[in-house]
C-alpha cells in the first residue's frame, strides 16, 4: 500500500492536473461567447450614439443583448440596464433609492450573509442618515421570515436580500420575503449573481423590484452586468453625461462586452439543463470528503442550495494550508468571496451562521462548473487525503511566539512581505522585510536568494501560505510561513513589534 502511495505521489508531482474549482468567483469564457464578442470587435466598430449605418448596427447589436438578458429573467426588455457589473449595479439601486426616499424614510433592512457590494454599500450610506438593520438567518443562512417582518416599520422602504449565496449556495425564498415587503409596501433589491444559469429566475413572477447581474458568472466576459428595476419602480440616473441606457448611465457602452453578455444569456436553459450532472459531482464529492475526513461539516444546506456549490469545514486544518497545497497541485478553491479574498479575515457569512472565527478558518468553498469531471473530483480528493495523512510536501511553519530576535536578524533569514499595500497601512512591517505584490509575485522571483531561508509573512498568514507553496513549486528548498502571520506576531510579542516594526524595510521592484 506505502508503495502505492509514493507511486501516486510521484505522479502528482510529474502530471498536475489544472482543476478549476472556483466558478462562484468567476467563470472561462466560452466558445460561444468568444466567437460573438471577437465578431463585434472586428465588425462592429460603430458608436452607437451616431446615426450612420454602421452605428445603427451597433445600436441593434445592444438591444439583441438586452433582449437575451430580459428573456433569461422573465423581464422586458425596457427593464433591463447594462452596467459594469452587479457592484455598479447593487451601488446604484441602494444609493438611489437612498436620495430618493429620504429623510422622509430612511431605513434600509438586509441580511448579515449578502455580497461586500451591498453590505460595505450599506455601511457607507449609514454616515448618510440611513439606518440599516441586519434580519438574522437560520444556521444554513436562510431568512427568517417572521423576524424580517418584525423589523419592517414606517421608515423602512427597501429590503435587500440576495437570491442564492455565493459562499455556502443557499436559495432564499424570494417570493415570500417579496410578499411580506409587498403587504408593508416595501421595496426589494436581490442580487441574483450567482443564481444565474444555475437555477431559473422569474423576477416578474416573484415580484422583484431591483435585481443585479454579472455576466463573469455564467461564462460571458468581465466588465459587464445588469440591473433590472421593475417598470414603474422609482430610480435615478446614476451617471450623468449623455444619454445612453434610457438616460441612466451615460458614457459610450463597450459594445462588445455588452454583445458577450448577451450570449451567454442565450445559453441559460443549456447550463440549467446541466446542473443535474454538476449536482451529481457534487454528491460525490462530498460523499469522498466525508469518507477521508468523518468529522467534516458540511455548512451547505441539502435543499434550496446552488446544485454547484458547497461548504465544508475541517476541524483542525487550516483552510489557508489546504488551499496552498491544493494550490501547488493544480486545483483552485477559495475560502469566501472574491471579493474578500485577500483581506485575510473570517467571513462574514461563515460568522453569520454562527462559525466561530477558528472553525471560519478551517473552512473551503468548492464551486463546481459545466467542464466539472469526475476525473477532477477523484484527482481533488486523493490530494486532500494526502495532505490529511501528510503525505505532501509542507511548508515549515513558524508561530508568533517563535518569531523572535534571533530569527528577525539573521543575516540567512530572507523576510519577504506579500501583504497588499492597504494591509500595510495598518500594520508596520517586521523588521528586515522585503515588500513584494502578492498578486505578482512570479515577478519578484529573480530577486529572491535561494541559499537563504525565506520566511514568507502576510497580515493574518494565509496569503503568505499559498506564496510559500509556490516558491516550493519554483525550486526555493528552504521557505517558511508566519502561521497568523503580522497581526498575530504582534499579538504575541508586542514588544518586540513596538521596538522593532517598520526599521530596514526594502520594497522590491517587479520585474517588466
Amino acid at each position: 500500500m506505502e508503495i502505492q502511495q509514493l507511486e501516486f505521489l510521484k505522479h502528482l508531482v510529474r502530471f498536475k492536473r489544472h482543476v478549476y474549482l472556483d466558478h462562484n468567483a468567476t467563470t472561462s469564457v466560452s466558445s460561444h461567447v468568444r466567437r460573438r464578442m471577437n465578431h463585434v470587435l472586428k465588425y462592429c466598430y460603430g458608436n452607437p450614439s451616431s446615426l450612420y449605418g454602421i452605428a445603427r448596427k451597433s445600436t441593434e447589436i445592444i438591444e439583441e443583448a438586452r433582449q437575451h438578458v430580459a428573456d433569461a429573467i422573465q423581464a422586458e426588455p425596457g427593464e433591463i440596464y447594462f452596467t459594469g457589473g452587479a457592484t455598479e449595479s447593487n451601488n446604484a439601486v441602494l444609493k438611489s433609492l437612498s436620495n430618493y426616499f429620504y429623510p422622509k424614510k430612511k431605513k434600509i433592512i438586509s441580511t448579515p450573509i449578502e455580497h461586500p457590494s451591498v453590505i460595505n454599500t450599506l455601511e457607507f450610506l449609514k454616515t448618510q442618515g440611513i439606518v440599516v438593520e441586519y434580519c438574522p438567518v437560520d444556521r444554513q443562512g436562510r431568512v427568517l421570515p417572521a423576524e424580517l417582518e418584525k423589523l419592517i416599520d414606517e421608515e423602512t422602504f427597501l429590503i435587500c436580500c440576495m437570491l442564492a449565496n455565493n459562499e455556502i449556495g443557499t436559495i432564499q425564498d424570494i417570493p415570500a420575503i417579496t410578499k411580506i415587503a409587498g403587504q408593508h409596501e416595501v421595496l426589494v433589491l436581490s442580487d441574483c449573481v450567482q443564481a444565474l444559469g444555475k437555477i431559473p429566475i422569474d423576477v416578474h413572477g416573484w415580484g422583484i423590484d431591483y435585481a443585479s447581474f454579472s455576466a463573469h458568472k455564467l461564462y460571458g466576459p468581465k466588465g459587464v452586468g445588469a440591473l433590472y428595476v421593475k417598470q414603474g419602480s422609482p430610480f435615478a440616473p446614476f451617471m450623468h453625461g449623455g444619454h445612453q441606457e434610457n438616460n441612466m448611465r451615460a458614457g459610450t457602452e463597450s459594445l462588445h462586452n455588452i454583445a458577450g453578455f448577451g450570449a451567454a444569456c442565450q445559453d441559460v436553459n443549456k447550463l440549467l439543463d446541466h446542473t443535474k450532472q454538476i449536482r451529481v459531482l457534487k454528491r460525490q464529492f462530498i460523499q469522498r470528503l466525508k469518507k477521508i475526513k468523518p468529522d467534516c461539516v458540511i455548512n451547505s444546506p441539502e435543499a434550496d442550495c446552488l446544485p454547484n456549490t458547497v461548504s465544508i469545514t475541517f476541524p483542525h486544518v487550516n483552510n489557508a494550508g489546504l488551499m496552498a497545497v491544493f494550490d501547488y497541485y493544480g486545483i483552485a478553491v477559495s475560502a469566501g468571496s472574491a471579493c474578500s479574498a485577500q483581506e485575510d479575515k473570517p467571513s462574514h457569512t461563515l460568522k453569520a451562521i454562527g462559525l466561530s472565527d477558528q472553525a471560519a478558518k478551517e473552512t473551503i468553498r468548492v464551486s463546481l462548473g459545466c467542464c466539472t469531471s469526475a476525473r477532477d473530483i477523484r484527482y481533488t480528493t486523493q490530494v486532500f487525503q494526502n495532505y490529511i495523512e501528510d503525505r505532501t510536501m509542507l511548508v515549515n511553519m513558524i508561530t508568533p511566539a517563535q518569531l523572535n530576535e534571533t530569527i528577525l536578524f539573521d543575516k540567512q533569514v530572507y523576510i519577504l512581505d506579500v501583504r497588499p499595500q492597504f494591509l500595510r497601512r495598518n500594520l508596520k512591517s517586521l523588521p528586515n522585510s522585503h515588500e513584494a505584490s502578492f498578486v505578482a509575485i512570479e515577478k519578484y522571483l529573480h530577486q529572491l536568494p535561494k541559499d537563504k531561508h525565506i520566511l514568507v509573512v502576510c497580515q493574518g498568514g494565509g496569503l503568505s501560505y499559498i506564496v510559500a507553496y509556490y516558491l516550493k513549486s519554483k525550486g526555493f528548498e528552504h521557505v517558511s510561513n508566519l502561521l497568523d502571520g503580522v497581526a498575530g506576531w504582534k499579538v504575541r510579542r508586542d514588544d518586540l513589534y513596538q521596538k522593532y516594526a517598520g526599521q530596514n524595510v526594502t520594497v522590491l521592484q517587479p520585474a517588466k
